[in-house]
């Protein structure tokens, strides 16, 4: 499967049929797989520490460094698939809604061009 091919439903029932075959619902616990989801995301963002753009166009550009980024980023969307599927989030609809939110308190008018948080525009 590719991105857009993959509903997020079909990823949710490999995941679950993943951890079941290994028994594994007792270590998914909403605060494991939170965990889960910062410790994958610091590996990914390690791979791009103290380096500079040129340096990460490189790294991307190295199929065998590109995979290990692919493997990291694999395994923070295994984790977030993994606490949706377990607690009956709708991510979709989750994104929908947060999508919606931020188009309010990011106006174009007012954030176009600018990375300051919404407090600050």
């Amino acid at each position: 499967m590719i991105d857009d091919e993959a509903p997020l439903g079909a990823l949710k029932a490999r995941a679950r049929a993943f951890c079941e075959e290994r028994d594994w619902d007792r270590f998914h616990g909403a605060r494991d797989l939170a965990i889960g989801i910062v410790t994958e995301a610091a590996e990914l963002l390690e791979l791009f520490r103290f380096r500079s753009d040129r340096e990460i166009d490189a790294l991307l550009a190295d199929p065998e460094q590109r995979r290990r980024v692919e493997h990291e980023a694999a395994d923070v969307l295994f984790f977030l698939v993994r606490l949706a599927q377990r607690y009956g989030i709708d991510l979709t609809a989750a994104f929908e809604a947060k999508l919606a939110l931020n188009a309010e308190r990011y106006p174009v008018e007012t954030s176009r061009g600018s990375n300051r948080k919404y407090t600050e525009l």
